[in-house]
This record gives C-alpha cells, structure tokens and sequence, in this order.
C-alpha cells in the first residue's frame, strides 16, 4: 500500500514553505502524485525522491530553470545527485581540516612565544578566507528562497482580476 503525504506534512519534513511547493507545482518543477476528493494535494515517496533531487541540486548552486532543465532532460540520476553532495561535503571537511590545520600551528608559535611569519598569517587567512565564504553561500541560498517566495507573491498577484476604474 503507498503511503501519501499532504503539503503541510511535506512542507514541515523538508523546511520549505507550503506557498514555495505550490510554486514549484505551478511552474511544473514539483507536482503531487495524488489528490484527495476535495482538492488537497499528495505526495508519494518518489514524489519525496524527486524533491530530494530539487533540493540537492538547489544546494549546488542551480537556479529554478537549471533544475528544470536537468531533471526533465535525465542529465543526471539521483546517484549522480547524491555523489555531487558526497563531494560537496568532502570539499567542506577538506577545507575545514586545513583551517584547523593552520590554527594548531598559529597557537604553537603563540604559546612558544615564536614571531609568526608573513607566511603563517597568510595561510591563515587564506582557510579563513574558505570559511567566511560559507555563510555568503549560505546567504545567497536564503536569498534565492525569497526571491522564490516573492516570485510566487507576484505570480498570484498577477491572477487575480484587475478591476477598472469606473471613472474613466
């Protein structure tokens, strides 16, 4: 037997908003697998699958379209999806190791009392350089998800009926 999840269910489980899943059902990017007799939409687990996919590809840095365009092409499985974020992660440890790496070897020089060189404050600042710049990512994702809610503000604003002035 499948199970169904409803969009406020889905909507709590993966942190998007019920506004942004009706979106992405209004531009065909995510649409539910069922309905029930008074219109509420359901969700499947390859309906799940498939979000997964949006929100993966979404995390790498794709817009709306990009993700459109890959998932309706079949350029890319959800294996090849899941290995991208593998990837992505180990990017991350692998910069967050160097950051600590060269922390470890500034407070050595600072606890023997040693003059740091050009070299070390370098090196520092270049893994602090990688870390800064992950709350600017994180940012811009934050800023693509408003955008996406203001998208969906202008496009319900646009349906509804414009009345004209009965002066004119």
């Amino acid at each position: 037997m499948k199970t169904y999840s409803k969009i406020g269910d889905l909507a709590n489980l993966t942190g998007l908003t019920v506004r942004t899943l009706r979106f992405y059902d209004q531009i065909g990017l995510f649409s539910p697998s069922g309905q029930t007799e008074s219109g509420h939409r359901l969700y499947s687990e390859s309906d799940l699958s498939r979000l997964h996919q949006i929100l993966s590809l979404k995390e790498l840095g794709l817009s709306l379209e990009q993700v459109k365009s890959v998932l309706t092409g079949g350029q890319i499985s959800p294996l090849e999806i899941v290995g991208l974020q593998i990837n992505r992660i180990k990017e991350q440890i692998k910069l967050q190791q160097k950051l600590l790496e060269q922390l470890g070897h500034v407070s050595k020089l600072m606890q023997g009392k040693a003059q740091l060189t050009v070299e070390d404050f370098t090196s520092l600042l270049q893994a602090m350089k990688m870390e800064f710049e992950k709350p600017i990512i994180e940012r811009q994702m934050i800023w693509e998800r408003q955008l996406d809610m203001l998208g969906v503000f202008l496009t319900e604003e646009s349906d509804m009926p414009k009345f004209k002035e009965e002066n004119q």
